[in-house]
C-alpha cells in the first residue's frame, strides 16, 4: 500500500507487502525490502537501502508507571543519502541518520537521536532517546546505549557494552544523564559505564570493566571497579 501523497524518486524498488504512509518522501535509487512499513512524513534520501521487516518513523507510547513520558509531538524521521538499514529494525520519529550511516539487523533507535556521518550501529544494538552519536563511531553487536548520552567522533564500543543514566535506579532524585564519551575513546567488550561519567579523549576501557568515575584523556582503565593503569 502506497499512499497517494507519497513522493517517490527514480529507480526505487519496493518489495512485497510494503506500506508507505502519507507524505513520505523517498529519493532516487532507493531499495526497499519486503514487509517494510514507512510511517507518515518520513524523509529518505538517495541511494538508501532498507531491508525486510523494518519499521521507519515509529511513534512513541507509554503506560501509567513510566516516570518520564515520551513526547507525542515529534519531528519526522530523516534519513540522508547512502544509509543502509538492516532487517527487522525499528527507528522512531525525530531521528536523524546522516550520510553513510549503517544500521545492523534487529537494531532499534529511539526518538530524539542524531547519528552523524559514516557511523556503524551494529546488529541488535539499542540506542535510547535524547542521545547524540558523532562521526565514524562504531558500536558493535548487542550494545545498550542509554538515554541522555553523548558519544563524540571516532569512538569504538566492543560487543555487549552497557551504559546507564540513573544513579539511583528509578528513585527520582537524580537528573538523568548518561556517560559522555569523548573523541577517539575505545570501550572493550562487556564494559559497563555508569551514569554521568566522562570517558576522556583517546582513553581505553578494558574488557569487562565497570567504570564508576571519570577517565582522564589518554588513560587506560581496567577492572571492577575500574582503576587507571599508571
Amino acid at each position: 500500500m502506497i499512499h497517494e501523497s507519497a513522493i517517490i524518486g527514480k529507480n526505487v524498488t519496493i518489495g512485497k507487502n510494503t506500506i508507505i504512509e502519507e507524505h513520505v518522501a523517498i529519493g532516487d535509487n532507493v531499495s526497499i525490502g519486503n514487509n517494510v512499513t514507512i510511517k507518515a512524513n518520513t524523509k529518505i534520501g538517495d541511494n538508501v537501502q532498507i531491508n525486510d521487516l523494518t519499521i521507519l518513523g515509529k511513534g512513541t507510547s507509554t503506560n501509567k508507571k513510566m516516570a518520564r513520558k515520551p513526547s507525542t509531538k515529534l519531528d519526522p524521521l530523516i534519513i540522508e543519502n547512502d544509509v543502509i538499514i538492516g532487517c527487522s529494525c525499528v527507528i522512531y520519529r525525530s531521528v536523524l541518520l546522516k550520510r553513510g550511516v549503517f544500521v545492523g539487523d534487529l537494531s532499534s533507535i529511539r526518538e530524539n537521536v542524531t547519528i552523524a556521518e559514516d557511523s556503524i550501529i551494529g546488529r541488535n544494538v539499542m540506542v535510547e532517546n535524547n542521545t547524540t552519536i558523532g562521526k565514524r563511531v562504531t558500536i558493535q553487536t548487542g550494545c545498550y546505549i542509554t538515554a541522555d548520552m553523548e558519544i563524540e567522533d571516532e569512538v569504538f564500543f566492543g560487543p555487549c557494552c552497557s551504559t546507564s543514566n540513573d544513579k539511583y535506579m528509578g528513585m527520582g532524585n537524580f537528573e538523568l544523564q548518561g556517560p559522555i564519551v569523548k573523541r577517539g575513546a575505545k570501550i572493550g567488550n562487556n564494559a559497563t559505564l555508569l551514569p554521568a561519567i566522562v570517558i576522556g579523549e583517546n582513553s581505553i576501557v578494558g574488557a569487562g570493566a565497570v567504570v564508576t568515575k571519570d577517565v582522564p584523556n589518554n588513560k587506560t582503565v581496567v577492572g571492577n571497579p575500574g582503576k587507571t593503569l599508571k
